[in-house]
């Protein structure tokens, strides 16, 4: 199992994904593994989630696959057991931080104060996902934070788009980003797959400064 910084460094850009059909969960993973972008994020807003993570882990073997909106206990080890490697979660509380220990699925917290950060590294967690990353201050919050928590490492997400993820990307505490543009709508409803491995292709040439 890799841990979450390794599973951060493997893509300049993970994409937060909600699925709305459960048959374009495999295509839509071919589409962006197809355009170099191996993480995915299948969130859990929807129904389909879990059967969608156990889809796409059965039959997209280069995905490296992980569930997102986490925000119960129970969540994870339903997800591991669905072929998730990691998870992603908006906020971070001990009852989390219990059952990510129990199940043993690398977690990636969300955390949005220096305050969340401090209580979150104090957890044992160095790896976090700032959010949502514009409303909280985005790359002035992490520049700022980025010398008195110098140990602490992020995956902004939140407001991020294809136009200001250099911008996060250049700051020394960024590994990654998340960011929902690699998915639009109208492309997946139309079945238009090689137009998201066009948007996953420019994606993954993001190159972290």
């Amino acid at each position: 199992m890799k841990t979450t910084l390794e599973i951060m460094r493997a893509s300049p850009v993970i994409p937060v994904i909600a699925i709305d059909k459960f048959e374009h969960a495999v295509p839509l993973a071919r589409a962006l593994v197809a355009g170099g972008i191996r993480v995915l994020e299948i969130t859990l807003r929807t129904e389909h989630g879990l059967p969608a993570i156990r889809a796409i882990a059965e039959s997209v073997p280069d995905a490296i696959v992980g569930v997102g909106t986490l925000t119960s206990p129970e969540e994870f080890v339903a997800s591991r057991d669905a072929g998730a490697v990691f998870g992603v979660s908006p906020g971070l509380t001990p009852a989390l931080i219990e059952a990510a220990k129990r199940s043993g699925l690398p977690l990636l917290p969300g955390v949005m104060t220096p305050s969340e950060v401090m209580a979150a590294r104090e957890a044992g967690f160095r790896q976090l996902k700032l959010f949502p990353a514009v409303p909280a201050g985005g790359i002035g919050m992490l520049n700022g934070i980025a010398g008195p928590l110098a140990d602490v490492s992020f995956c902004p997400t939140g407001g991020i788009t294809q136009e200001t993820a250099p911008q996060f990307l250049a700051c020394k505490n960024v590994v990654c980003v998340g960011g929902s543009w690699l998915t639009p709508k109208a492309a997946i409803e139309a079945g238009d797959w090689d137009k998201i491995t066009e948007i996953a292709r420019a994606a993954s040439a993001l190159k972290k400064a």
